[in-house]
């Protein structure tokens, strides 16, 4: 982080990134004088509630985020910013968005978690955006226009007031990641799957240990649970109350819940009652320590492609062994009506024998496997496995052709999983 001591001295000269964190109410205007260095602006955590009219100065601005501050309008100043490409106003106030506040090149949106209640038609003519995070607001209906979009590739629109999902939303032509969840065309199936039988485990057999990791949703410890005299390691997520960018926790604890058992699922022992703080928690079993994640998760650059190490490699029957497990278990959740809306290899945990799990259900949604929008939801599934066997077979020394028909064909949406998972057993 920086502070306004070094940018009034001089310190930050020529600087592409800057960074307050000091309770600001107003934009400081020595911003001005790194105006053809600044590329990257993040002014999260502060007190701001409109940004100056002559903020297209800083001609050189791609990203800026004011997250966690308190603006109740998009500001339009951004719509003259000649190369801004991401927006971030996450958890602010913000119920009205100008058509003049969205940049003409605009590449990525995050909204999520405000007071928006209608979007502007302009959104539409934003041929460029690829990303928009909407979870946590109060839209009834998406703007037509949006079927213009056919760049885009990852939507956010849980948690709202939606009353039914557009039939040319699935439809759009490179959509791969959705997540729907917490809105009241959904609400029957989600609650069915939230009673899921599981059993109830009683928070004071849990001791807590150490913290594994932390997400949005929640945090996640290894804990002993005290059963049938004895103690079994085990992991414990607690979920948190607030709204993150993919949506609601509950919605990714009824995911979880209703998954079923699958070998490459993280297997759900039970779930929490009876926590001091009435907080919902899944109890699980414990990862081994050789597993580890896939790949990192899209870079500002990158946007929706994960990141993978430079010296990252497998073998054919290594990949082989991932692609379908990760089909397996998606076939399953598919059967059950259940939409992962995250298929990513950075929410993929592997050994290095090819053991394979599938996570992070932050994103699932829910829809009827029989109802008329089913086969289109399932083709965005299938469009983000073959970007997945993409990667896979990037990393993986004479790859068959076969394998890249099959990538090919899953990334036009064509196969449905059990066909995939059927062809990726016959021998390469």
């Amino acid at each position: 982080m920086h502070t306004l001591e070094q940018l009034r001295s001089g310190a930050l000269a020529g600087a592409q990134r800057l960074t307050f964190r000091c309770g600001l109410t107003e934009f400081p205007r020595e911003i001005y004088t790194l105006a053809d260095s600044l590329e990257i602006l993040d002014l999260t955590g502060n007190a701001l509630s409109s940004l100056p009219d002559d903020l297209y100065r800083l001609h050189k601005l791609r990203i800026i985020f004011c997250s966690d501050n308190q603006f109740t309008e998009l500001p339009a100043a951004l719509g003259a910013c000649p190369a801004l490409t991401m927006v971030g106003f996450k958890a602010n106030r913000i119920r009205h968005v100008p058509a003049a506040s969205l940049p003409a090149a605009l590449r990525w949106l995050v909204l999520t978690d405000n007071e928006i209640e209608e979007l502007p038609a302009a959104l539409g003519g934003r041929p460029q955006l690829q990303k928009l995070m909407l979870a946590g607001n109060r839209l009834r209906a998406l703007p037509a226009s949006m079927a213009q979009l056919h760049k885009l590739e990852l939507l956010r629109i849980a948690s709202n007031q939606l009353g039914a999902l557009p039939d040319w939303l699935p439809s759009l032509p490179r959509l791969t990641w959705l997540a729907y969840a917490g809105n009241p065309f959904s609400e029957q199936r989600e609650d069915a799957l939230a009673h899921t039988p599981s059993t109830a485990i009683s928070w004071p057999v849990l001791a807590l240990r150490d913290k594994l990791g932390e997400g949005a949703s929640g945090v996640i410890y290894r804990a002993d649970w005290q059963h049938d005299d004895a103690a079994t390691p085990v992991a414990v997520k607690l979920f948190k109350g607030a709204m993150t960018s993919d949506g609601s926790p509950l919605s990714e604890m009824a995911a979880c819940l209703g998954a079923g058992a699958h070998p490459n699922l993280i297997p759900v022992l039970g779930h929490v009652e009876d926590h001091p703080e009435d907080a919902h928690g899944l109890v699980m079993s414990l990862i081994p320590p050789e597993f580890h994640n896939l790949a990192g998760p899209p870079s500002l650059n990158s946007c929706t492609r994960d990141i993978y190490d430079a010296s990252k490699r497998f073998d054919l029957p290594t990949a082989l062994s991932i692609a379908r497990g990760i089909a397996s278990a998606a076939a399953q959740l598919h059967g059950h009506g259940i939409m992962h809306g995250d298929l990513y290899g950075h929410n993929i945990l592997h050994d290095d024998h090819g053991h394979t799990l599938l996570g992070d259900f932050g994103a699932a949604s829910f829809y009827d496997p029989a109802g008329p929008q089913a086969v289109a939801l399932q083709t965005l599934e299938v469009r983000a496995f073959g970007n997945l066997l993409e990667e896979l077979l990037d990393r993986c020394d004479n790859a068959p052709p076969a394998l890249r028909q099959l990538q090919a064909a899953c990334q036009q949406g064509g196969p449905r999983f059990a066909a995939i998972k059927e062809q990726l057993d016959n021998p390469f």
